[in-house]
């Protein structure tokens, strides 16, 4: 039985007796570096967050399998942020797109997520109506069956099976409602409950997990109530990629 199989599966618990230590080290670790970095100056800010935006776009899409130039990434968000002296070149719309997508998040933390503000990162995301080269349904919730698969035609392994297509815009309005409106949860904890839920419906024919990672980058900024950006999950999510799935499979 997967979780939302479950009788009211967005009920979650948690050990907080267990989790508020962890929480309370993460927001004090927070609270240090983002004092040290307003304390560093304008340029250095600038260029962390530079080079924090420029991983999380690079290692999101290279979760996906997805290897962007990471020269090409750097001139697009450095022109997007109006960055002195950013060099004008053009990009290909891959990686317009991502950067568009990351950049409304981390940037634009504060405005609530709708689902077309969703719809619109998922359009940045597939700009050809195509993944690869199979066609998929752009800027709309999916409308067949979601598995996630690995192993060689024939011999093929499901990992997960999403929520049918029918269920998908009831639970997605839960969620935003949820995402929206929430307001008594930490927001580190939030953070981590939002992935994971946006992750279990699977909304979209692709794309789902970018999606996720944004909207966790999102309410991490909002943790920090900071534009400056100083470190990128994507990157950490990247390196321990087997331990993360693993976790998300157990869950």
């Amino acid at each position: 039985m997967y979780i939302h199989e479950r009788e009211n599966w967005t009920n979650f618990i948690w050990d907080s007796y267990k989790l508020s230590p962890v929480l309370s080290s993460v927001r004090h670790l927070q609270g240090r570096l983002l004092g040290r970095m307003e304390s560093l100056g304008f340029d250095i800010t600038e260029r962390a967050t530079l080079e924090s935006l420029i991983l999380d776009v690079v290692d999101t899409s290279r979760i996906e399998g997805e290897f962007l130039n990471p020269e090409l990434v750097r001139s697009s968000i450095a022109r997007k942020l109006g960055i002195e002296h950013a060099e004008f070149t053009k990009t290909p719309r891959n990686i317009e797109g991502i950067v568009d997508v990351v950049l409304d998040a981390t940037q634009n933390f504060k405005q609530p997520l709708t689902k077309m503000r969703l719809f619109g990162w998922h359009n940045s995301l597939f700009q050809t109506g195509f993944s690869g080269y199979q066609p998929i349904d752009v800027a709309k919730y999916r409308t067949g069956g979601m598995k996630v698969v690995s192993g060689n035609f024939g011999r093929e392994k499901i990992h997960f099976e999403a929520p049918a297509a029918e269920r998908v815009p009831h639970e997605m309005e839960h969620f935003l409602n949820w995402l929206n409106h929430e307001n008594s949860l930490d927001l580190v904890l939030k953070s981590i409950i939002a992935h994971f839920w946006f992750v279990t419906i699977h909304p979209f024919d692709d794309g789902n997990g970018r999606i996720a990672r944004a909207i966790l980058d999102m309410l991490l900024a909002k943790s920090d109530n900071s534009k400056i950006r100083f470190y990128s999950l994507s990157n950490q999510i990247f390196k321990e990629h087997h331990r993360y799935n693993d976790i998300i499979k157990k869950t």
